[in-house]
């Protein structure tokens, strides 16, 4: 991976490739940044950096063999973690290493991915992934053999929030007495799901959102015109695996929108209609189907819509980037149900369902519950 090849983050790019040439590694590092900034490639490109002992701010030149080993995702000192699952590839414990070709491909062809990406891509999607205490076992006994090639060892965690708390205590010790020439590289999207103690022994760097030039760049460069890639761009919200995603029209929003505009539509029609609350139990029953991580993301693009809405009614138009396509629904018509006096209770209710999902909760109670509460919160007056 070459930092030339990630999009943005120049400044990033530069602390990193110039405390790497002053050799000024810290050895716990936390790398923050949102679905689709760039985090995981520019982990890559850094560890490659740092194995191949690349000067200059690139990773080309001097070691070519290490660079290719680097740019495979085959060196021997350059390790990954990341949550997995049983599956019907393997049937109990599985740990990082039981999905390596998966994951080097999954790399190669989606850099810029998200988790669900990478669930579907091992066929977990209907499961919650995580990374368990057996994964930290594996870190600990590949952390403490000596280095392959007698330079550092580079150890990334990709998505660290998906530790659970026997992993991340496991892992605590490591990270107060590494052993020698180790670099860890914690990545993750949310800092705060991640314990304390690990986080204030890491070295922080956070990841801004993409700027729309930036992304409207990368479209042009895969073949998009540069007026559809502004207007996608737009739309993306400094997100570039969005931005290929509806570029591809293989965006899981493209889903959501339509459950949500079926959702609200019930949920207003439902107000002394009887007969309506079977739409509502009907809808309920359908989104339970799915699997519990495209639940948990259909409710957070519920959450972003339902903001961007109120900053539609507040007539704060310059921050809105989110459009619905499906036909007949206009966002500036829904936008004055979404006031002062219910944006607080809509958003307390999908976050509670979120938990209640994440939980294991039965899914066609949880999605029933609050499409009552969603019908009476709509029909709540402004102000």
């Amino acid at each position: 991976m070459l930092f030339k090849d990630i999009l943005g983050l120049e400044h990033i790019k530069k602390h990193l490739s110039s405390s790497a040439d002053a050799r000024r590694i810290p050895h716990a590092q936390l790398f923050v940044g949102q679905e689709g900034t760039g985090v995981l490639p520019a982990a890559i490109a850094y560890a490659q950096y740092i194995l191949c002992q690349n000067h200059n701010g690139e990773n080309e030149g001097k070691n070519q063999a290490c660079n290719a080993k680097c740019a495979s995702l085959t060196h021997p000192d350059l390790h990954f973690a990341f949550p997995v699952s049983n599956s019907d590839k393997v049937k109990s414990h599985a740990v990082s290493d039981h999905y390596l070709p998966e994951w080097r491909a999954f790399v190669n062809e989606q850099p810029y991915g998200n988790l669900f990406d990478w669930y579907q891509a091992i066929g977990i999607e209907k499961k919650q992934g995580q990374i368990g205490v057996d994964e930290s076992q594996d870190i600990v006994k590949k952390l403490a053999l000596k280095s392959y090639e007698g330079g550092y060892k580079v150890f990334i965690i990709w998505m660290a929030e998906k530790m659970n708390i026997a992993a991340s205590n496991k892992l605590l010790k490591l990270i107060e007495e590494p052993p020698e020439k180790t670099v860890l590289l914690l990545l993750a999207e949310d800092e705060e799901q991640i314990i304390t103690t690990i986080k204030s022994r890491c070295q922080l760097v956070h990841f801004p959102p993409l700027a729309e030039e930036v992304i409207a760049e990368g479209l042009i460069k895969k073949g998009l015109d540069k007026a559809e890639a502004g207007r996608i761009a737009h739309e993306a919200n400094g997100n570039f695996n969005k931005a290929i995603d509806l570029m591809n029209n293989d965006s899981e929003d493209l889903v959501f929108e339509k459950w949500f505009v079926q959702w609200v539509r019930s949920a207003f029609k439902a107000k002394g209609n009887k007969a309506a609350i079977h739409e509502l139990l009907s809808w309920s029953e359908e989104v339970a189907k799915n699997g519990r991580e495209v639940q948990k993301k259909f409710l957070q693009y519920c959450i972003a819509i339902i903001r961007q809405a109120l900053l539609l009614n507040f007539k704060a138009d310059e921050l809105v980037y989110a459009k619905i396509h499906v036909d007949g629904f206009d966002l500036k018509k829904f936008a004055p149900f979404i006031h002062e006096n219910n944006i607080l209770d809509i958003t307390k209710e999908l976050e509670e369902a979120i938990f209640h999902v994440e939980r294991n909760g039965n899914s066609k109670i949880i999605f029933t519950d609050l499409s009552i509460k969603l019908t009476r919160l709509l029909h709540t007056k402004a102000a």
